[in-house]
């Protein structure tokens, strides 16, 4: 059998394990639509994201607390619906896990509807009990911990999460809980990286960072940041292209093709028969014959 003929198969949460157990370091990211999934599919990304972030990068809202089950579930099918091979996770959006039964209900139409592989929800030791009740359901859940965006309003701003004493055992923790309650991995956001490494030494689980340092299992971060669609750049993202000038010069030029009459040319222009347009226009040699013809009968100015 070719290459080309076989089957892709959909990865699971035992092939992330067993990326993790040969000591592969997993490159995730984040996609909100359907064209951005397919090509990242493509890259060969083994775990995309459909995160809550989408509030504020796709949609616009001020912070991920304002986004719905409904959007996210339209984003994450349009993401499912774009990818072969790549196992996609889905973000449980804010006040959806509140407790296992709510968590039930909401995770299982990530997966009913949906089609994903796996749900994730913030919260360490205070999620223990929802992410097993969810596992014992047969859903998959990639735990997060450190800064978790959906309690922002309680946190106050964006900042490193575990820099003192206190915080650091807590995120300990917060990670071993995910763990033994049967998380297959954890997102670290916004950890020292002394930290981040002694948590990921400490698991059996893959811990997936962001802005946690090179010490974890693996990477994950938000496309637009790494495409570059704004002029800033968080400190944890590398810009890998600047997508905004190309996109904006790219318009700037169909703007200005437009307003020349350079665009459409001849490339971008179909035609038609020009006999068959004169017979619809009353242009054929048929239509002219009739013309030529003297009137009978009433002259056709003539009042009736």
């Amino acid at each position: 059998m070719s290459a080309q003929s076989e089957t892709v198969r959909r990865l699971s949460v035992l092939d992330i394990a067993k990326l993790h157990a040969d000591g592969v370091r997993i490159a995730t990211i984040t996609a909100y639509d359907f064209p951005t999934a397919a090509i990242v599919d493509e890259a060969g990304l083994p775990l995309i994201l459909v995160g809550d972030s989408l509030a504020q990068v796709m949609l616009g809202y001020d912070t991920t607390v304002r986004v719905t089950m409904d959007e996210m579930l339209h984003h994450t099918k349009a993401v499912v619906r774009g990818t072969k091979r790549a196992l996609i996770v889905a973000d449980m959006p804010f006040l959806t896990y509140s407790n296992p039964e709510e968590a039930l209900h909401n995770a299982g139409r990530f997966m009913r509807e949906a089609g994903v592989q796996a749900v994730k929800l913030e919260g360490g030791v205070r999620s223990a009990r929802t992410i097993e009740a969810l596992v014992k359901a047969g859903i998959p859940v990639m735990g997060h911990i450190g800064l978790t965006p959906q309690a922002i309003n309680t946190l106050g701003k964006v900042r490193v999460q575990g820099k003192s004493r206190e915080q650091a055992r807590q995120l300990l923790a917060d990670a071993l809980a995910v763990q033994e309650a049967g998380a297959f991995a954890v997102v670290l956001e916004l950890v020292p990286e002394q930290l981040a490494a002694a948590i990921t030494e400490r698991l059996r689980i893959p811990t997936i960072g962001i802005g946690a340092g090179a010490g974890c299992s693996g990477q994950i971060q938000v496309i637009n940041d790494t495409l570059g669609y704004t002029d800033w750049t968080p400190r944890h993202a590398r810009k890998y292209a600047d997508m905004h000038a190309t996109i904006l010069a790219a318009v700037a030029q169909y703007r200005a093709d437009v307003e020349a009459g350079t665009f459409p040319a001849e490339a971008e222009t179909v035609r038609m028969d020009d006999s068959v347009l004169d017979e619809v226009l009353g242009r054929s040699a048929a239509d002219m014959a009739d013309i030529e013809m003297p009137l009978a009968g009433i002259p056709l100015d003539r009042d009736l």
